[in-house]
């Protein structure tokens, strides 16, 4: 009887370690996923060439909590025209600084910025555009915000079109794309 009291132990003892185990692993990989990784599908070609359509990127919230992103950084956020919907987009301007359109070319604070990820398309104004929100330049980011705007000028409403977005609205800094592994380095 003593043995048979024994193995039901012993077995008992392993299914509780599984169990144990199991969930110190699950309330790690949320930890993981709410305060350190985000991951975020692109739906669309705003980013192109940088991110393709479809593309898996990886975004880290760490560095976030001890500085505001930087121009060249690419964060995701929530869209300020769709609630619920991440959108990704570099960061052009920070407050303080003044955009310009000049000859379809980015200027900040006077200078013209060296944007090898755009191509050839000129960068235009969207103050035009029914429900933009009518950004006339030069423009001031006002401070705790940035000005972001995606790689494919052409085709991306970005802050030309919707104004600056919060810092405190920025999730996270994307930091490379891992599917699909055709596509998969870093940001």
């Amino acid at each position: 009887m003593a043995r048979h009291a024994r193995e039901a132990e012993g077995s008992g003892s392993l299914l509780g370690w599984f169990v144990r185990t199991l969930a110190i692993c699950v309330a790690l990989v949320l930890l993981l996923r709410f305060f350190v990784i985000g991951v975020y599908y692109v739906p669309s070609g705003s980013m192109l060439d940088t991110i393709q359509i479809g593309d898996l990127v990886l975004g880290e919230k760490v560095t976030l909590a001890f500085r505001d992103p930087e121009p060249g950084d690419i964060v995701t956020f929530e869209s300020p025209l769709t609630p619920g919907e991440t959108l990704v987009k570099r960061v052009v301007a920070v407050g303080g600084q003044t955009v310009e359109l000049v000859d379809g070319r980015v200027v900040v604070d006077g200078r013209v910025l060296e944007e090898p990820y755009v191509g050839d398309a000129p960068t235009e104004s969207l103050s035009d555009l029914a429900g933009s929100a009518g950004i006339t330049y030069p423009y001031t980011v006002p401070e705790g915000s940035v000005w972001v705007m995606g790689d494919n000028r052409t085709n991306s409403k970005d802050s030309r079109y919707f104004g600056p977005v919060s810092v405190d609205d920025v999730t996270s800094r994307a930091i490379l794309i891992y599917w699909p592994l055709s596509d998969a380095g870093p940001l």
